[in-house]
């Protein structure tokens, strides 16, 4: 089980990491680090919606929590209880940070430039406060 530290920890360890990737123009792995940022800083909004220690990270953890072993961002934000929040005041941080996949690991973005890259970190970074 992944604590509500660890999780908070590791989601600003890969937001900074992204920060490290897009100085080295790094643009694809700095975005997908971005999106993970996102994913971990919403499993921890959930764990602290649910008033959880952690969240599981073990196939035998999430026995009874299937519905929780996602990577899709609105499905996780669904599950924050901070859709609305998100979705009505932070409308231009979310359209940014929703264009991730998690299967983008496996490709090579094209078209990326380095001011993408800044919205996405800048995106990333204000919705990591909020959650």
């Amino acid at each position: 089980m992944l604590s509500k530290i660890e999780l908070e920890d590791l989601a600003n360890n890969r937001l900074e990491d992204a920060n490290v990737l897009m100085i080295a123009n790094r643009f694809d792995a700095a975005v997908y680090l971005c999106g993970y940022a996102v994913e971990l800083g919403l499993k921890h909004r959930i764990c602290k919606t649910l008033d959880w220690e952690g969240f599981p990270s073990t196939t035998r953890e999430f026995e009874n929590f299937k519905s929780f072993k996602v990577h899709n961002l609105n499905v996780l934000l669904n599950l924050s209880g901070y859709e609305r929040k998100i979705k009505t005041e932070y409308v231009e941080e979310w359209s940014i940070v929703n264009t991730w996949n998690p299967e983008s690991r496996y490709t090579l973005a094209e078209n990326l430039d380095r001011e993408t890259v800044e919205e996405m970190i800048s995106a990333t970074t204000k919705l990591l406060e909020i959650l």
